[in-house]
């Protein structure tokens, strides 16, 4: 599409202030420790495949930004936000396009006192789906196929987004905090990073919970290393990583699996590096869109689970296991696996978690891991 905006003009900002303050109702955040980008306003929704056009005609400061659903991805749309705010280790600014109207700042409201928390389905749902995904496996049709499960809440008065992405910042160390309007969450995963050249992503399988003590912590990490079940399914989404790198990428470097803390799980990571080949550009939205979804969120082969999915989740996805990120006018740009997340409308919101379902999977360990995921987002969330 045609953006009548001439240009995207930047000037620095005073570091003093609080990124939050910036944003915008329906504004875009993402948060990865002190590093900041927080929009308002609106200049255009542009479809995925006229980005890389709408960007070179505001200039490379000029970003779009959004959320993806997990299905569909390419007919996804994101926004180039009126007014962006940076906060990095080169100091605070402010880009904003010409002539394009400034949302204001998100509305505040009372605090929720009160709450109800259901789970969509129950244990018999769940066990159902779960031994149909195996008879899968066993019959050679899958080797993986992650399976999720939803819980909703209703408060009495409506959700904050600033409020929920402030509790998320303090309490969730090492994740990437988004917010993309009311699809908010806390995502560990880095689905890919361009800066320049050079090439990153970060993918994650394989889980256990956190455990009370240290020692028990550390003994829970020591099985998860040696789990033939969480390595199988670990080696599954890096392949399919490395795989899909290879088409734009060279020097691909694979550095061998560690486990991540978080705060109430571990996940078994593994940083790939590489560079981008020459030929025609290609920019961490294309990067994220080749990506995506990886077997850490859909599954392996992945016409077949994806396939799986859609017969064995009662609920649409809608952004959960979609790509959320950014991409700017240089091409650069950040996505991360949008995970430990909540749809928030009003007072209500819809929370959804997975688990990967492989040879050896326990029904009941992996209800289990779910709730472990699920726990970020209902600290979040639910405050009596």
């Amino acid at each position: 599409m045609t953006i009548t905006a001439p240009a995207a003009r930047t000037r620095r900002m005073h570091r003093a202030l609080d990124p939050l303050d910036a944003l915008g109702h329906d504004g875009f955040a993402w948060f990865d420790g002190e590093r900041a980008i927080v929009t308002s306003g609106c200049a255009a929704q542009v479809a995925t495949g006229d980005v890389a056009e709408a960007l070179a005609q505001l200039g490379p400061d000029a970003i779009a930004c959004g959320a993806l659903p997990f299905s569909a991805t390419s007919d996804g749309l994101l926004v180039v936000p009126a007014r962006v705010v940076r906060v990095d280790a080169n100091g605070a600014r402010v880009t904003e396009i010409d002539g394009a109207e400034i949302a204001p700042p998100a509305p505040l409201s009372r605090v929720p006192r009160r709450f109800s928390v259901e789970a969509a389905q129950d244990l018999a749902d769940w066990d159902a789906a779960v031994a149909a995904a195996l008879e899968l496996i066993r019959a050679k049709t899958l080797r993986k196929v992650v399976l999720a499960r939803e819980v909703n809440i209703g408060a009495d008065t409506p959700f904050s987004v600033p409020a929920v992405l402030a509790r998320l910042r303090r309490t969730q160390p090492g994740c990437f905090v988004y917010a993309a309007g009311g699809f908010v969450g806390a995502s560990p995963e880095l689905l890919v990073r361009r800066t320049g050249t050079a090439v990153m992503a970060r993918p994650m399988a394989g889980t256990v919970a956190r455990q009370a003590s240290r020692q028990a912590d550390d003994d829970a990490i020591a099985r998860l290393r040696t789990s033939i079940k969480d390595n199988e399914e670990h080696a599954l989404v890096v392949d399919a990583v490395v795989e899909a790198l290879h088409a734009s990428c060279t020097d691909i470097d694979v550095q061998p699996p560690e486990p991540v803390r978080l705060t109430t799980v571990t996940h078994l990571t593994t940083a790939i590096t590489a560079q981008l080949a020459g030929g025609r550009p290609t920019t961490a939205l294309d990067l994220a869109l080749a990506l995506h979804p990886t077997p850490a969120v859909g599954g392996a082969p992945r016409a077949a689970a994806l396939a799986a999915i859609e017969r064995l989740e009662p609920f649409s996805r809608a952004n959960y296991a979609g790509p959320v990120g950014w991409v700017d006018g240089r091409g650069d740009g950040e996505w991360a696996v949008a995970l430990r997340c909540a749809e928030l409308d009003g007072p209500r919101a819809r929370l959804l978690a997975g688990a990967g379902i492989v040879r050896g999977s326990d029904p009941d360990a992996e209800w289990a891991e779910t709730q472990a995921k699920l726990e970020p987002m209902l600290r979040a969330l639910v405050r009596p």
